[in-house]
This record gives C-alpha cells, sequence and structure tokens, in this order.
C-alpha cells in the first residue's frame, strides 16, 4: 500500500498524524504529507487505513502497489 494526500483537500486537521505520525508528517500550518515515498509497511496497514477513514476532507488516499 501507497499513501497519496492531495494537498488542495487537506485542511491542516492533522488527525492522521496524530493516529499514524511514524506515516505522516505536517508542517508549521498543520498541512499533512506523507512520509517518504509513502509505501506504509505491511504491520502498520490497519493505522493507514484508520487516518484514512478518520481524515474529515477525504485528502488522503491508498493506493495499490
Amino acid at each position: 500500500m501507497r499513501l497519496r494526500i492531495d494537498p488542495e483537500r487537506c485542511q491542516g486537521h492533522a488527525r492522521c498524524f496524530a493516529l499514524a505520525p511514524d506515516l505522516f508528517d505536517i508542517d508549521d500550518y498543520g498541512q499533512s504529507s506523507v512520509h517518504s515515498d509513502g509505501v506504509v509497511p505491511a504491520d502498520r496497514e490497519d493505522a493507514a487505513r484508520l487516518a484514512i477513514a478518520n481524515c474529515p476532507e477525504f485528502a488522503i488516499e491508498a493506493l495499490e502497489d
């Protein structure tokens, strides 16, 4: 699984970062981005799905490799 964040949709709620700080980064304005290339380790896929489900702006997308 690979994560992608749509920067046009992200409103800086930072719920993804609160739920999975090892998968996401936030900038000084609260805008989220994925770590490195966005690849999620198999043992963290549940956390990634939880972050996706908790994004109020639906800004996180899971891409299957």
